[in-house]
């Protein structure tokens, strides 16, 4: 019964803390962007840079599910089909490199990219730009590259992505359910390298991860009653603060 309680034999503290990191993973999923980057560098703490990332990212799409079980009527499918060869090409990219980039500069440079483009984005909201930056295929292209190769390199892509997503001014439930098609189909995407090129997925962390869905499942309707007492334009500033923390996260960690 042990075993298969804790198939990966960790202390009961670690098996905590990963449920816990899977709670955290579905109150971001249902809205509040952002809270989920709390457990990379816990996952990384946990079991390891390389290792972390294949435990997180089944638990990410059962995050990704549940979001689309609530939002899935009010995402953009059309914006997600622009942004995602672009992503694809970065997560390509990123497994042919995975094993020879440094972590810490990596991440260090991901951190940078973010600080900028919060500039940029909190630079057009004060200047009360009704255009979307998304229509800018630059954009696009800068986002979606730089996206997908953090997303597969250690799942730490959604700041960047919720940057993108929110350039186009969308409602909050157009917002949440176009960011949760889009991460669908991203981590699904990815699934594949993980098993047969990197092989961080086995069924040892699988089974763990299936553990791991009652704690999503919590975070998920507990994000979601969150979700509807925030204001719209607080909502807003509310992720550019949690994006801007985010990346002063992976600088520090």
């Amino acid at each position: 019964m042990a075993e298969f309680l804790n198939p990966l034999n960790t202390s009961p503290a670690v098996w905590l803390l990963t449920l816990f990191g899977a709670f955290l993973v579905g109150i971001s999923k249902s809205g509040i962007k952002g809270i989920g980057m709390v457990t990379i560098p816990l996952m990384v703490y946990l079991y390891g840079a390389k290792a972390s990332v294949g435990i997180l990212l089944p638990i990410l799409v059962f995050g990704d599910i549940m979001a689309l079980v609530n939002f899935h009527k009010s995402g953009k499918i059309k914006e997600i089909l622009r942004l995602f060869p672009y992503a694809a090409l970065g997560i390509i990219t990123a497994v042919v490199v995975g094993n020879y980039i440094d972590d810490k500069q990596f991440k260090d440079a991901i951190a940078l990219v973010l600080l900028v483009s919060l500039f940029i984005m909190l630079l057009n909201e004060i200047r009360g730009k009704k255009e979307s930056l998304a229509n800018n295929r630059f954009f696009r292209a800068f986002f979606g590259i730089t996206g997908g190769f953090a997303t597969m390199i250690g799942n730490s892509a959604g700041p960047i992505f919720n940057l993108y997503i929110l350039s186009m001014r969308l409602p909050k439930n157009s917002f949440i359910g176009t960011g949760a098609w889009f991460f669908f189909f991203l981590n699904i995407f990815k699934l594949p390298f993980h098993l047969f090129s990197w092989h961080t997925i086995t069924p040892a962390t699988f089974h763990l991860d299936l553990l791991m869905i009652p704690g999503v499942i919590a975070g998920a309707y507990s994000g979601k009653y969150i979700v509807k007492m925030i204001p719209e334009k607080a909502y807003r500033y509310f992720i550019f603060i949690v994006i801007l923390l985010s990346s002063l996260m992976l600088l520090i960690k």
